[in-house]
């Protein structure tokens, strides 16, 4: 991978001035999201180049939130000065456990020791938002080990935590270590405990839960991650490089997921229509019905945000209690959404709702499209 790393630099940078010059106009950018693999492995240098062709091609916001994902035991002090320096104002480190075996399991090379340096260096550099990522539910994994990690997380005080269930995907080492035996299945029930513990720690401990797996200081306003409500909120973002997604308008994108594909395509650069870009594999473009659906599945993750019926009505022109009225009965009965104590025109999940997200999520997955929506000009 390190020796691709030049050439992929350069086709990405390639990749974000071809997308943004065929753009039928300069489009406003309030976020920047490093992630996927380990974008750590950049240089300083790499990463401003990246960041000069953004600001270059497109209206970068001056009070932009850039991101950089990275691994704790991948950073120096120096690194993330330099980080600090050249624009990122925000940092998100894979911490996933603090119990070593936990992390052997998870084939995770940095010991708890590493956050712990690594969250010191990202103060001293100046960074103010910090973000830590566990994860629960990994084979043999108790509950009294995983309340040890939020325990000692919280030691950092970090204004953000991401947390995720350990999910065992076909053609992962884990799908093949469970079906040869190797390993235990994860325990549904107990990561459910899991869940519920986690809730009521980072509660007591001061952070709110905004999402179904993100959590915020509760005395910090800004401590919310603006680049992942773009996603929550049904709103548009283009992705560059292997592998990215992107959605914009009605048109759904992604990226070849190879490096060397990837750098081959972008260096033909073939013709194409914004917003796909010359490393495209597939562009989806969306019917109403289905952004309507996938709107309302995305947006109940908002925990304390939930839908706004006039949002959505303003941005469909039809409204929502009707197109999905027989879902939100279902929803509002079952005790799984109710109305915002707040605002009566918003709807939200209640904990029962949290707790049983997917029986939420799925109510808006391939319905029928209402005979109003079928008689549209």
């Amino acid at each position: 991978m390190k020796t691709h790393i030049p050439q992929y630099v350069k086709a990405l940078c390639q990749e974000v001035k071809i997308t943004a010059e065929s753009a039928p106009e300069t489009i406003p950018v309030g976020t920047l999201f490093f992630g996927g693999g380990t974008p750590s492995l950049l240089s300083v240098e790499q990463l401003r180049s990246v960041l000069d062709t953004t600001r270059n091609h497109f209206a970068l916001d001056k009070e932009a939130e850039i991101t950089l994902e990275a691994n704790p035991g991948t950073v120096s002090r120096e690194y993330l000065a330099g980080l600090k320096e050249i624009g990122f104002n925000r940092i998100s480190f894979g911490m996933q456990s603090a119990n070593v075996d936990d992390l052997r399991i998870l084939n995770r090379q940095h010991h708890h020791e590493d956050v712990i340096q690594a969250v010191a260096w990202s103060r001293q550099a100046g960074f103010r938002h910090i973000n830590l990522d566990l994860i629960f539910g990994i084979p043999g994994q108790s509950l009294q080990r995983w309340q040890q990690t939020l325990d000692m997380s919280l030691l950092e005080r970090v204004d953000h935590f991401s947390l995720y269930s350990l999910i065992v995907e076909e053609g992962t080492p884990f799908h093949y270590w469970v079906n040869r035996g190797l390993i235990q299945p994860p325990d549904d029930d107990l990561a459910a405990e899991m869940y519920e513990t986690a809730m009521r720690v980072l509660d007591e401990a001061g952070y709110e839960q905004y999402e179904i797996s993100n959590w915020a200081l509760k005395s910090d306003e800004n401590a919310h991650c603006r680049h992942n409500l773009q996603y929550w909120r049904g709103l548009p973002y283009l992705g560059f490089g292997a592998g990215a997604h992107g959605f914009y308008g009605d048109m759904r994108t992604e990226n070849v997921g190879t490096i060397d594909e990837y750098i081959r395509l972008v260096n033909e650069a073939r013709s194409m229509h914004f917003p796909t870009g010359p490393a495209s594999i597939s562009s989806i473009r969306l019917s109403d019905w289905e952004r309507m659906q996938e709107y309302l599945m995305v947006g109940f993750r908002l925990t304390k945000e939930g839908i706004s019926a006039t949002e959505f009505e303003r941005r469909f022109g039809y409204s929502m209690q009707v197109l999905f009225e027989k879902q939100l009965h279902y929803l509002l009965e079952n005790k799984l959404i109710e109305f915002s104590p707040d605002n009566s025109d918003r709807l939200r999940l209640t904990k029962r709702g949290i707790l049983l997200g997917n029986k939420v999520f799925e109510q808006f997955v391939g319905n029928k499209k209402p005979a109003v929506l079928e008689t549209k000009p």
